[in-house]
């Protein structure tokens, strides 16, 4: 509603300056202890957290992948390298499923008003089992947990095709297959035997004086203080524009900046600080990959936040993403569908149009020739790819191609600065004697 405006126009009205958010400060993140920092650091690249020890926090969030994973659907538990070059095992520890959903990138989840998580919003804020949060892991979350951020930490400990393995291949998937919280008393276990470790975290926790104190709500804070700290970035053009400088942004990134907050309506749901509403939206983007199942789900399929709330209106959605260093994070989409922002953001303004020309060779899948037969099955099923267009929460916008570059160019004003040269970095050896990614 301000295009056409200038946006010095914007920044100087008192009536039109709730248009655009506040700066961000240091004030409106959780700090943390720099002891338990470096520990985290660690622990995060460390593949002794995983059942089988081939896989590590870092494998599918790494720092030169923009704290992503760089494809589509990844590859988790039984995979080798990085990124686009991450490949299965072929012999009896291959991977048995893609990852369901692309991996989220990390960038500032020490914000105090961050209230969910993952692509569903299955691990929320709440009351309601006791333990500070609504998780998977019900009643059986640990106690302890200090942010949501410790709270997500301890989560892919336990799923089979991320960290867990395959049940009959540790103690650890076979332990988590009678119950959630069975296998992490093990990982404690093995981290605290580790002399090194031991007395990292006697150092570095005032509440643990001897290693048989350390517990897995102490590894999982320990891991989200590195999180919260490593991957905190608000150095980007963008922040020095929202600070008063004018000249921060070039003229194409400021014409991009007016149309975001104005006529293309992306600021109705990326908004805040964070550029995100924190809430959930049907988008209609393309279907692939084995989907994020239910037990009875008789096909390959992802029906989104329905599948956390059991409501029907949720079917389909999926939670708003923050956009700071999104430049960074491709694949975009809750199953990374789409490989460019020019692509995302064209999807945004025609989802009908874009998802009728999109081809499945704009999937960043890495090859494994024994999954690659069921990766697109669920496109022949007619019928629920009718159910997904009609969720659809979008309104076309109508956008010149001049006005796509604009926009783009704007997201990419949302780069920190330093998002590249992160303060720790990958450590060359951890704990363990494991290989670091």
């Amino acid at each position: 509603m301000f295009h056409g405006l200038s946006l010095s126009f914007l920044l100087a009205s008192p009536a039109l300056a709730q248009t655009l958010p506040a700066p961000l400060t240091e004030a409106d993140f959780f700090q943390f202890d720099q002891a338990k920092v470096k520990l985290g650091r660690l622990l995060f690249y460390d593949k002794i957290l995983s059942g089988n020890q081939n896989i590590s926090c870092a494998s599918c969030h790494h720092p030169d992948l923009g704290t992503t994973d760089g494809v589509s659907l990844g590859i988790g538990e039984g995979g080798m390298g990085l990124g686009t070059k991450r490949v299965s095992a072929e012999d009896s520890s291959r991977i048995h499923k893609r990852i369901p959903r692309n991996a989220p990138a990390l960038w500032n989840l020490a914000y105090r008003d961050l209230r969910n998580m993952f692509h569903d919003g299955r691990l929320e804020i709440s009351d309601i089992y006791g333990n500070g949060f609504n998780s998977p892991a019900r009643e059986w979350l640990p106690t302890g947990l200090q942010t949501i951020m410790a709270a997500q930490a301890v989560l892919p400990l336990t799923a089979e095709h991320e960290m867990a393995g395959n049940p009959g291949e540790n103690e650890i998937a076979g332990a988590v297959k009678d119950r959630i919280d069975s296998g992490w008393p093990i990982i404690a276990k093995r981290v605290r035997n580790n002399p090194s470790y031991a007395k990292l975290f006697v150092t570095a926790f005032d509440t643990i004086d001897s290693p048989g104190q350390v517990g897995i709500a102490d590894i999982a804070n320990a891991i989200a203080a590195f999180i919260g700290t490593e991957f905190r970035n608000f150095d980007s053009p963008y922040d020095k524009y929202l600070a008063g400088d004018s000249n921060a942004l070039s003229p194409t990134q400021k014409r991009g900046l007016d149309l975001f907050f104005g006529d293309a309506g992306c600021s109705g749901c990326h908004n805040g600080q964070l550029l995100t509403d924190q809430g959930f939206y049907a988008l209609s983007l393309p279907q692939f990959g084995p989907g994020r199942t239910r037990a009875f789900d008789p096909l390959p399929r992802d029906v989104g936040r329905m599948g956390e709330s059991d409501r029907l209106e949720d079917a389909y959605k999926f939670r708003t993403p923050a956009l700071r260093n999104v430049a960074l994070t491709g694949p975009y989409g809750h199953n990374g569908a789409m490989p460019t922002l020019e692509s995302m953001v064209r999807h945004h303004l025609n989802p009908r149009q874009s998802l009728a020309s999109w081809a499945p060779d704009m999937a960043g899948l890495p090859k494994v020739a024994w999954l690659q037969n069921a990766d697109f099955a669920i496109r022949d099923d007619r019928f629920e790819m009718e159910r997904q267009l009609a969720a659809l929460d979008i309104t076309p916008v109508d956008m010149s191609d001049r006005q796509v570059t604009d926009i783009v160019a704007f997201l990419h004003a949302l780069t920190g600065e330093t998002a590249k040269t992160l303060t720790l970095g990958v450590p060359d050896v951890v704990p363990s004697g494991l290989p670091v990614d």
